[in-house]
Order: structure tokens, then C-alpha cells, then sequence
């Protein structure tokens, strides 16, 4: 009995790993002829994937209800607003999809952008279960990614950005620290492979706030915001790695959404 439980574990965990290593939605937002207020871009991270109550629409994208974009608009009576983000985007991905609702009346562009296409899904995946060689292996490879042909896709991305909505405020938004350290979690990952995921995602962070600045944009770091709300610590708002829900593994809870990156936008809006 107890081989078989470990049998579909493993099982279980291995299929995480395929969907999380299948890289971009495939699912595009609809184009649009009519320049929106407000629009939010982005990846999972913006579309609201782990915090529920899913929009209708492409059904791969995963557009919460409770994504800081909407609770934004809201708060804001936002006008027009246009949320494209979608699940597993890369900049390219924005680049081909997301951007017709802009236009020279847009006043504000939100997004994060840079996780899918830095593999952090397949660091997370080999993390859970290669142990800790292959872990910090892979976490090295991502940051060589980071360092390599991300900041070329994100200028590309920026420049359209820029050229199609010439007079908005555009923020950037980064990626918190996925671990406390020394928390709650007596099983999983060591904490040294712990520490050295969170300091990718700082390296992240300073690689995609280097190509904001450089096009005038707005750099707006959460990790301050999500102190004490990471995996292992005793309120979480991320999800650890659930084989029920794969897409939602490392991602924002509604409260991560609601407490940690709405009052960053709140603060550069």
C-alpha cells in the first residue's frame, strides 16, 4: 500500500511537471477596436491564476475576478478598462495579443511580464522532484535566460507598448519571494534551494526593472509587500504546489492579490 501511494504521488507530481513545462497559453484575447482607460497586460500573475472566481472568457487565460487589475478598476471607476492578461504569456505573447486596446487615450498599463519565459515553471518543477543539485542547477540556467534573451524581448514588448499608448503611465510589476525562510515547512525543499529561488526572483526583479527605467516606465517591487505571506510562513498568500490545481502552484491567493499587489499599484498609480 504504501509503494502504491508514493507510485501515484510521483505520478501526480510528473504531471504537474508536464503542464507547468508546456510553456504559453495558446488561448488570445479577442482584438479590440476601442482604446481603453485603463489596461491590464501581463501573464498569470496580473490575470489573477490562483485566486479564483474566473472570468468568462478564454478559458486558458484564467482572468480572476479578484486580480488586482479588476479590484483597481474598481476602486478607481476606471472608465474603460481592458484586461488581456493571460495565463503563461511571455512578452512575445503580449506583443501578438494583448495590445489592441491601447491607443493614444490610454492614461494607465499595468503588467508583469518575464517568470514564463525565465522557466521559473520548469525550476519549480525539477525543485520538486530532482532534489537539490538539479534544483540549483536549473535555477542557475534560468538566470542565465534572465540575462540573456529576456531583455530583448522585453524592449520590443516596451517599444510597442510606448508607440501604441504614447501618454500612459505604464507600471511594471515584479514577482515576490515565493519562500520565507526558516518558516513552517518541515518537509520540501532544503532551505538553501529555498534561498536561491528567492534570490532569482530578485534577479528577475532587477533585470526587468532595468529595461522599465530605460523606457520611462514604472518599476513597482512587491516583495516588500508580500514579507511574512510567503510559502511557509504562517499566512501565505501564495499556493504551494498543488497537484488538485497545477495552475495555481506559486501563485497569488485572492489576498495575495488583494493585500499585496493592489496596494503596490495603488501607491505608483
Amino acid at each position: 500500500m504504501r509503494q502504491s501511494r508514493i507510485v501515484a504521488c510521483s505520478s501526480s507530481l510528473l504531471l504537474a511537471a508536464a503542464y507547468l513545462l508546456a510553456g504559453p497559453a495558446t488561448a488570445r484575447a479577442a482584438p479590440s477596436a476601442v482604446t481603453a482607460a485603463y489596461v491590464a497586460l501581463g501573464d498569470s500573475y496580473s490575470a489573477g491564476v490562483g485566486a479564483g472566481d474566473y472570468l468568462p472568457g478564454p478559458a486558458g487565460c484564467k482572468r480572476s475576478s479578484r486580480s488586482y487589475p479588476v479590484l483597481w478598476a474598481a476602486a478607481h471607476r476606471a472608465g474603460t478598462f481592458a484586461f488581456t492578461a493571460c495565463n503563461g504569456a511571455r512578452a512575445s505573447d503580449v506583443l501578438a495579443d494583448q495590445l489592441g486596446p491601447l491607443g493614444p487615450g490610454t492614461r494607465l498599463v499595468s503588467l508583469t511580464v518575464g517568470g514564463s519565459e525565465s522557466g521559473f515553471g520548469a525550476v519549480m518543477t525539477i525543485c520538486a522532484l530532482g532534489g537539490a543539485t538539479p534544483c540549483l542547477s536549473a535555477v542557475d540556467h534560468a538566470r542565465t535566460t534572465m540575462d540573456g534573451s529576456l531583455p530583448q524581448g522585453l524592449d520590443r514588448l516596451y517599444s510597442a507598448i510606448r508607440d501604441r499608448a504614447p501618454a500612459a503611465h505604464v507600471v511594471v510589476l515584479g514577482y515576490p519571494h515565493l519562500y520565507q525562510l526558516a518558516g513552517t515547512c518541515r518537509t520540501g525543499l532544503k532551505d538553501s534551494e529555498r534561498a536561491a529561488i528567492n534570490d532569482a526572483v530578485d534577479h528577475l526583479n532587477g533585470v526587468i526593472a532595468k529595461r522599465a527605467a530605460d523606457h520611462g516606465f514604472t518599476f513597482a517591487d512587491v516583495t516588500a509587500a508580500f514579507a511574512g505571506h510567503e510559502i511557509c510562513s504562517r499566512s501565505p498568500w501564495l499556493h504551494s504546489v498543488d497537484v488538485l490545481a497545477v495552475t495555481e502552484s506559486y501563485h497569488p491567493t485572492a489576498p495575495g492579490q488583494q493585500f499585496g499587489y493592489l496596494p503596490v499599484l495603488d501607491r505608483v498609480s
